[in-house]
């Protein structure tokens, strides 16, 4: 299994071998669901909260004697039948949506997303990228270079999630020359998850040799 290896100017610059081990892998929809509905839920921050009638301020002397009255009898006037009485069954920011997602899952389901890409065509190598002065104006250079690479056509007429730029280290002159796009993402390849795979349409890895180490010895 071989791939062309692209400069940042658009240019093929030679090939490399990929593994089979993350770009072979054949596609299991279960395992990946699973994983982005997880990391989905592990980011849930619950604010909206709703007051039961044990939260409700008051209510704490009996509205009228037990019998006698003709009245309904009440033992509380912060009952949730009563107007100004607590709530039931609203949303509460005590539950906790979290979800256990292990380790060997997540490196599985991130290699699985990777071998559907790559088999769709939809990520690509380059060698290495580099901006002289950290400006948008080059930044959007190297993007439009690498959209006349066919395939890759849509990296600037994308208006959302057009790619993540997966980087083999953090590189603050990349970062700001990027930043201000918002059809786009980054980050270190040592970070890339199923999240980044799955909101984004093309992956573009920087410097495969040593990215590839890396995933590669991700279990």
């Amino acid at each position: 299994m071989e791939t062309t290896i692209y400069n940042q100017n658009g240019k093929e610059n030679g090939s490399m071998k990929l593994p089979e081990s993350i770009f072979g892998l054949p596609w299991n929809a279960d395992l990946v669901h699973q994983v982005y509905v997880s990391m989905q839920a592990n980011l849930r921050n619950p604010v909206a909260h709703v007051k039961d009638r044990g939260e409700v301020r008051g209510g704490g002397k009996k509205p009228w004697r037990q019998k006698g009255t003709g009245r309904a009898r009440h033992g509380s006037s912060r009952s949730p039948i009563w107007v100004g009485g607590g709530v039931t069954h609203g949303p509460t920011k005590d539950k906790i949506f979290a979800r256990k997602i292990n380790k060997v899952m997540k490196a599985k389901a991130l290699k699985v997303l990777l071998s559907k890409k790559f088999k769709e065509n939809e990520v690509l190598f380059v060698d290495s990228l580099s901006l002289k002065a950290s400006k948008t104006k080059e930044a959007k250079a190297v993007l439009a270079n690498l959209a006349g690479i066919k395939g890759f056509e849509y990296l600037t007429k994308k208006t959302k999630n057009a790619l993540f730029l997966a980087l083999p280290k953090k590189d603050i002159a990349l970062e700001r020359g990027f930043s201000n796009f918002n059809n786009m993402s980054f980050g270190e390849i040592r970070n890339l998850n199923v999240l980044d795979l799955m909101n984004a349409k093309h992956l573009v890895i920087v410097d495969p040799k040593e990215s590839l180490t890396f995933l590669t010895s991700k279990n």
